[in-house]
């Protein structure tokens, strides 16, 4: 039985939908796939049992029935005080005992790491460097874009665990930087003994998110176009502009929320008619009755926030930046989308009975 570590180089970079993604398709191939996430961040309670929120729908997908607690031993709670700082008994043996139990009748094991490969875990001995030599396994290293791939960081792993990474798998690339990941980047990593298993283009629909959810992210309330919540937004914009300026930028894209000042009248109603899926008013300032009556004839909820104009567009990068799968159409969609362009047969070489 072999074993792959799913690692990244930060947080929020794709690996559980890597993961997903790898556990349907050797389960395709007629491989008994098991899994684990051995350290959790998301604490959740089921049938009295806490386990990992991740590792929960992660479970459910892979059809899967270990027990919560079994699937991820060690919890991290975000209460300091509850943390307990290096205070975890032996931790690394709970690891080791629950990947024994859950492995003992698979073909291939996938463990998911949590955070970031060498840092998530380290006060209490469980990092995903220290896991994945514990239990023997090979990493699949997964690095997301943001702003640019970060490639020192995949160095620096590949002298920690030198021949155990079984290559590194790009995620949420731009069309803009495309090229130069082809052309530069996977080549050079090469020449450094480091296999590139797919680079994965950027799709807004996976970081997208509901109105009704945003709102309640962004604190604030939905105001009007109740009825259409569920819109979804891939992207925002900001309202800052004069209106000519604000319509030509806004006809480029229009499938963003607006960001706007409560006070800004004319902004919202260009955005009302070019049809934006959402409306953000920022300053507390409730809008005049004509916004609100175009909002539902439009179908455009509109949602009111007490922060301003800036504080609101930083909130929104981390929220769209740091969004999880969790309805099902997205959890399709990224599978289909990373199980197309991995290098499956590079996978199912290195895990083969």
């Amino acid at each position: 039985m072999n074993g792959i570590y799913i690692a990244s180089t930060g947080v929020f970079a794709g690996k559980n939908i890597t993961t997903l993604a790898l556990g349907l398709s050797l389960q395709k191939q007629g491989l008994r796939v098991g899994y684990m996430k051995p350290v959790g961040a998301l604490p959740v309670t089921v049938d009295e049992v806490q386990g990992d929120e991740d590792a929960m729908l992660i479970r459910e997908v892979l059809g899967l029935e270990a027990a919560p607690d079994m699937l991820t031993p060690v919890l991290i709670p975000h209460n300091l005080r509850a943390t307990r700082l290096g205070e975890c008994g032996n931790c690394m043996q709970r690891v080791r005992d629950a990947y024994a139990a859950l492995s003992r009748d698979k073909d291939v094991m996938l463990v998911c790491g949590s955070g970031s490969f060498l840092y998530r875990g380290k006060h209490l001995g469980v990092d995903g460097l220290a896991v994945s030599r514990a239990l023997g396994l090979q990493t699949l290293l997964v690095d997301r874009y943001d702003t640019t791939l970060h490639y020192d960081a995949v160095l620096t792993i590949r002298e920690q665990l030198n021949d155990s990474l079984l290559g590194v798998l790009f995620n949420d690339v731009p069309d803009h930087f495309m090229r130069d990941a082809e052309e530069i980047l996977v080549p050079y990593l090469r020449d450094k003994g480091i296999d590139v298993l797919g680079i994965i283009p950027r799709d807004p629909l996976l970081n997208a998110i509901k109105a009704s959810e945003l709102a309640w992210r962004l604190g604030g309330k939905i105001i009007s176009g109740n009825a259409h919540s569920q819109r979804i937004i891939e992207d925002f914009l900001i309202g800052t502009m004069q209106v000519e300026n604000f319509m030509a930028h806004f006809r480029r894209q229009q499938h963003s929320a607006t960001i706007v000042g409560g006070d800004r009248t004319d902004l919202q109603l260009v955005a009302l008619e070019g049809d934006c899926p959402c409306l953000i008013l920022t300053g507390n300032i409730t809008p005049n009755e004509l916004v609100r009556a175009r909002s539902e004839q439009k179908g455009v909820p509109v949602i009111q926030v007490s922060a301003d104009t800036y504080t609101v567009a930083k909130h929104m990068e981390h929220i769209l930046g740091s969004q999880k799968l969790r309805e099902l159409v997205k959890i399709e969609r990224a599978a289909s989308l990373v199980g197309s362009v991995v290098d499956m047969q590079r996978i199912r070489a290195a895990v083969a009975p």
